[in-house]
């Protein structure tokens, strides 16, 4: 089971058919899709951290365009010895393509892992 926690917490910007991942030091994102559109979307930051909130947010052309969805209590998790914490939107939307959905978590505002969507 570990392994598909650590699947969604690939490394890399990940441009994608609506589907992919990003990380950004210990917060990753997952985005789940067909075409351009996001079906759910995953936030995940690497250890505890009880009463954390992550929100995901729209970006275009390196600008901010709006927040998706705001911010959400993250559920502490444990897979074998990994513990994480991690938040899940089900959407069920288009974006455009080559939109940017970004991944914040408070108290890591430096950190904002992004997907790509693509075509």
């Amino acid at each position: 089971m570990a392994v598909s926690v650590m699947v969604l917490c690939a490394l890399g910007q990940a441009p994608a058919q609506a589907s992919g991942t990003a990380e950004d030091g210990p917060v990753s994102i997952g985005v789940i899709g067909d075409g351009l559109k996001v079906r759910e979307v995953r936030v995940l930051l690497d250890g505890w951290k009880p009463g954390v909130r992550a929100r995901i947010s729209e970006w275009r052309g390196g600008e901010y365009v709006r927040e998706v969805r705001g911010w959400k209590h993250m559920a502490s998790k444990q897979q074998g010895r990994y513990k994480y914490e991690i938040a899940t939107w089900k959407l069920g939307k288009n974006f455009r393509h080559q939109s940017r959905i970004c991944a914040e978590v408070s108290g890591h505002a430096e950190r904002r892992p992004c997907v790509t969507i693509k075509r």
